[in-house]
């Protein structure tokens, strides 16, 4: 027998492997396995036994037993006594065909090895074993006649009324005790113990549980959402809607839909670690607490998560990028909340965007999408817009204002070369006697500033020297909290040194520009007696400690929150009545394609956090630039304007959405090396036009922005295409007509999103 009680062995004793690849009659099967290789491999299937597609089962691959899936019949082109035979297969249920379609379809488009793709549905292996049984509770015999009880033992029995199997865990949670309350009465003898397997998490979240309220607009756009999810057919749709307008509780009614047909859904979070407020809204609304999905997971968490949607147990999974890959037995839609967010990008490994992903597993499996915003990105803007401005291939749902009657917040511009803070400070004055007019007023504040530590440079003021961190091209920043300069970027850290390495001057070093420990001294110092919290991923040892942060601002026990992009990312704090926004202009330094369009999208997001309820909010931008167009469009509330000057702008430039591009990465440990093979591929790159007269263009080879990450050398090259050329097949045929050394990494980035 296996040595796993989950799968079903073939092979006895070994000499049913020998046997069996011996017959040249044996059928065979193609296996992929999650390792990189592009193809899947053949294999024998025992005498009497019954695969077929999607099957999870266990392979020999060299001398180790590795879990692959049946992916399909086998080919002719390999002798039967070199093959090998399939050792067993796992007790649980198929991958499905659209999953199977969709992981194929990944790796064709971001050129990515099958194996790499496939590894990402496998992420938790131990799911595909039966869980071991736990301990559960039900009602007993003797708990009819039992008198007495404590209010709180009393619940426990009034939970179990239902003669369902339960963990103590889940029954104390839904009884509002401690577990040990359940366990006393179970040592009393009042309540049966039976065994039972770790339940899959979301099992049977009630549709029509908590319904609530909606206003007319709201109602209006959920019923053609509903309509779409019950029509069975594809369909991407934009949800718009300005912040506060309660676009959650519209989709919510989508979802309901969807659990009404008994369908799978998953709903992508940019932060799930952090949507605690979120996670609550989703449990009073549908009586339970969705499935989790994100790195953060323990192992059993992963492999109690992985197994229930794997056999289509669990109905709703909330989570990060990675979760769209979960093999969903019969997925029925998908919500893709803060459809802008850059999160969304998978820059290592498979190399992918979970928005535009999701478009397409929606399109395989045909159910609806449903991408949500209140800053849509300018890709899925164009895909709205009707022609010949855009595709008008996605429908656009928009809710113009804010729930129950409360007012988008004010916006001012701060003109800092008028009203310039002290020396050696960042605040204005005109921010400064924002913050006082609201604490005075008893509401919160939010000074943000998307710069983590203290000062994002420290140099010499004696020679000159700049501290750098030794593995990659980036200054190191100083954090106060830690005494220790940081990379940002590959996590290196030094402590802050007494003295200047180059030239040993002493109380020689200078702390430059502001970071947020370095604004939240300034605010203690104007506001002494204030509550001041800094919230930023790096000033707690975990997501629980954010989460305390986040609930300690909700409940109004901070006056001043000092936060980075963190605070962004859809939070309601119905207190919080004014934002400064310390330096408004830090996003558009760079020269990156998207830097106008993602300044805006968090400018504007971040100023929805103020006034969310009753009261009215006011925000206030500092800036350098006030009449960049940037800058104009957040205060007169151009979004539009904004948007359709940007995209003329990238019309202009052939830039995407209105072309295609494909970054080309060559990294490696040795520069001339890597600089040798970039210059290999420029010397080959595809230009000019091509015998359909469409136009394609390389540029590069040059230095990354980043040329040096993580200790290897990077250069990148560049390929813009019209839309009609196939870049994928340019591209692969290219990168695969030179040699390049095992030392030289070659990475290819279709539709990248960031060019450093």
């Amino acid at each position: 027998m296996s040595k796993d009680s989950a799968q079903t062995s073939f092979l006895d004793d070994g000499k049913g492997l020998e046997s069996t690849v011996q017959n040249c009659a044996a059928p065979r099967l193609s296996v992929l396995v999650p390792y990189p290789v592009d193809k899947a491999y053949d294999y024998v299937v025992p005498d009497g036994v019954n695969l077929k597609p999607g099957d999870y089962v266990c392979v020999p691959l060299g001398n180790r037993e590795i879990t692959g899936v049946v992916w399909g019949p086998g080919g002719d082109d390999v002798k039967p006594a070199k093959l090998k035979a399939i050792v067993s297969k796992y007790d649980i249920e198929p991958m499905p065909k659209v999953h199977r379609d969709f992981i194929d379809w990944v790796a064709g488009y971001t050129l990515s090895m099958r194996g790499r793709v496939l590894k990402m549905a496998l992420s938790a292996p131990a799911g595909l074993s039966q869980p071991k049984p736990t301990i559960g509770y039900r009602i007993g015999e003797a708990t009819i006649e039992a008198k007495g009880l404590s209010p709180q033992r009393q619940k426990v029995l009034n939970v179990l009324q239902d003669n369902q199997v339960r963990r103590a865990a889940e029954i104390a949670a839904e009884a509002g005790v401690s577990a040990s309350v359940v366990k006393g009465l179970a040592d009393k003898g009042l309540i049966d113990t039976a065994s039972i397997y770790n339940p899959a998490p979301c099992r049977n979240p009630n549709y029509s549980h908590g319904q609530t309220e909606l206003s007319p607009d709201q109602k209006s756009v959920a019923d053609k959402l509903k309509n779409d999810v019950a029509s069975g057919a594809f369909s991407a749709s934009l949800l718009d809607g300005v912040t506060g307008a309660g676009k959650t509780e519209v989709y919510f009614e989508a979802l309901a839909q969807a659990l009404e047909q008994d369908k799978q859904i998953l709903i992508l979070l940019p932060e799930i670690a952090l949507s605690n407020a979120f996670l609550e809204r989703f449990k009073s609304r549908f009586g339970c607490a969705p499935a989790l999905w994100h790195s953060n997971l323990t192992p059993a968490q992963r492999r109690t998560a992985w197994r229930g949607v794997a056999q289509g147990d669990t109905k709703v999974v909330v989570g990060a990028r990675s979760a769209l890959f979960l093999p969903y037995q019969d997925l029925g839609l998908i919500i893709v909340d803060e459809e802008h967010d850059p999160a969304y990008k998978q820059e290592d490994g498979v190399i992918y965007h979970a928005r535009d992903m999701a478009v397409v597993r929606a399109h395989l499996g045909k159910f609806p999408v449903v991408l949500v915003s209140a800053t849509p990105s300018l890709e899925t803007m164009h895909n709205v817009w009707p022609e010949p401005h855009g595709s008008g291939r996605y429908k656009h749902l928009h809710l113009p204002d804010r729930y129950g009657g409360a007012r988008l917040p004010e916006i001012s511009l701060v003109d800092l070369k008028n009203d310039k803070p002290e020396r050696g400070n960042f605040l204005s004055k005109t921010v400064l006697d924002g913050v006082h007019e609201t604490l005075e007023s008893g509401d919160q504040a939010l000074l943000f500033l998307n710069r983590r530590g203290y000062a994002p440079l420290t140099l010499c003021r004696t020679c000159g020297h700049r501290f750098e961190c030794p593995r990659c091209t980036a200054w190191l920043v100083e954090h106060k909290k830690s005494g220790r300069l940081h990379c940002h970027h590959c996590g290196f850290h030094a402590p802050v040194p007494k003295e200047c390495p180059e030239c040993a001057d002493k109380d020689s070093l200078a702390a430059c520009g502001p970071g947020v420990e370095r604004v939240y001294e300034e605010a203690n110092a104007y506001f002494p007696q204030a509550r001041i919290l800094i919230l930023a991923s790096d000033m707690a040892e975990s997501d629980e400690q954010l989460k305390d942060m986040l609930k300690q601002i909700a409940e109004h026990k901070v006056d001043i929150i000092i936060g980075t992009q963190i605070i962004a990312k859809g939070h309601h704090f119905p207190n919080l009545t004014f934002v400064g926004v310390v330096d408004a202009d830090i996003g558009l330094q760079g020269g990156d394609l998207r830097a106008a369009e993602r300044t805006y999208q968090l400018l504007h997001q971040v100023a929805g956090r103020a006034g969310r309820a009753q009261k009215p909010g006011r925000v206030m931008l500092q800036s350098w630039s006030p009449e960049h167009p940037i800058m104009q469009a957040l205060a007169h509330e151009g979004r539009d304007d904004f948007l359709n000057i940007e995209a003329a702008e990238r019309e202009a430039a052939g830039m995407p959405p209105f072309s295609r591009l494909c970054g080309v990465i060559v990294s490696g440990r040795d520069e001339s090396q890597v600089q040798e093979v970039a210059k290999a591929l420029g010397r080959i790159a595809p230009q000019g036009v091509n015998n359909k007269s469409y136009h394609i263009q390389t540029l590069g080879p040059a230095p990354a922005p980043l040329a040096r990450l993580r200790g290897k050398y990077r250069y990148r090259l560049l390929v813009r295409a019209d839309k009609e050329i196939n870049i994928q097949k340019t591209v692969n045929e290219w990168v695969h007509s030179i040699k390049c050394p095992s030392t030289v990494r070659i990475q290819v980035d279709v539709d990248p999103q960031s060019f450093l």
